[in-house]
């Protein structure tokens, strides 16, 4: 059997893809992986905002295509900037074992450790901090409105370059990005929520498959981590029913356990784009659920922060 993977041409894409094809000929004896590189859109075009090119799908489209019109046979995605609407024709066939889903602030290479109690505070007032995510700039502004945030696109190592070449004072990047490049030791403190919630699916994997395609939907189902299926489908239900984009400030953090007796819970959080109004809702203690149940959570958490005012900003 061979199976053909699309996936961009980002290092961070290619370590993802290459981790898959490896967990593929792991589980499956005899199965042969190719990766098929696709240029998307977001790569292409670095100098305007992701926001200006429609705002979802803007790293996934091309990989989608390429398995519907059969160049490949299977899509891997950085599962946060994989739309809540399924494509039509395509199957989320499974998420794998979750990445640590947090975000970290990574000062110059040169710079002190963030080793207090509030990482933040290392910052002094006026602080330049590099983001390009309105998630992170709103979650950051709403802690220190005195910050200035700026924009940043490119590669996690072309990131890290410009904050030490001193175009930044600090960067908040993902963790899991971070660790699958190498770059862990960067890592100057680890943003826990309440400071900073992380983005629906953050740190997760999303496997699409040709809807048609039974075999390979078969084969790359095995690859499916239950916890992280759970805890993904309730942020990405919750992601829908806001009907926000994934570059929307929402931010989310859904914790399943490991076993029946740890419950569930899920947590939601809105800001305005300048940080200075913050909207939160919690479901937990539910029962551990199936997928139905978890998605159900998600509308939940939804509604709440509906009827407190989120659809302002969302």
């Amino acid at each position: 059997m061979k199976i053909r993977i699309a996936t961009r041409a980002s290092p961070l894409a290619l370590w993802q893809a290459n981790h898959v094809a490896g967990l593929l000929r792991a589980a499956h004896e005899g199965v042969a992986v190719e990766l098929v590189e696709v240029s998307t859109v977001g790569d292409r075009d670095r100098a305007n905002t992701l926001a200006s090119f429609g705002g979802t799908g803007v790293f996934t489209r091309e990989v989608q295509r390429a398995v519907l019109d059969g160049r490949a046979d299977v899509a891997v995605h950085s599962l946060k900037d994989l739309p809540t609407a399924a494509m039509e024709g395509l199957v989320l066939a499974a998420v794998p074992a979750r990445e640590d889903r947090r975000d970290a602030l990574v000062l110059p290479a040169d710079g002190r450790p963030a080793d207090c109690d509030d990482p933040l505070a290392v910052l002094s007032s006026g602080a330049r901090v590099a983001t390009g995510s309105p998630r992170r700039q709103a979650q950051l502004l709403h802690r220190r409105p005195d910050l200035e945030v700026a924009g940043v696109r490119g590669n996690v190592g072309t990131r890290l370059e410009k904050l030490d070449a001193g175009e930044f004072d600090a960067m908040v990047l993902a963790v899991a990005g971070l660790k699958r490049l190498g770059f862990a030791s960067r890592v100057s403190a680890v943003l826990e929520p309440p400071v900073m919630y992380p983005a629906v699916g953050q740190g997760a994997l999303g496997l699409e498959c040709r809807a048609d395609d039974g075999e390979v939907t078969a084969a790359v189902g095995t690859l499916a981590d239950g916890a992280a299926t759970l805890e993904v489908t309730a942020e990405r239900s919750m992601m829908a029913r806001l009907g926000a984009g994934c570059h929307a400030p929402v931010g989310a953090f859904a914790t399943s356990g490991r076993g029946e007796s740890e419950g569930f819970a899920l947590t939601g959080v809105v800001l305005s784009p300048d940080g200075s109004r913050r909207i939160e809702s919690v479901v937990d203690r539910v029962p551990w659920p199936d997928r139905s149940t978890a998605a159900e959570s998600g509308v939940d958490v939804a509604e709440r922060l509906l009827s407190d005012g989120a659809s302002e900003f969302v």
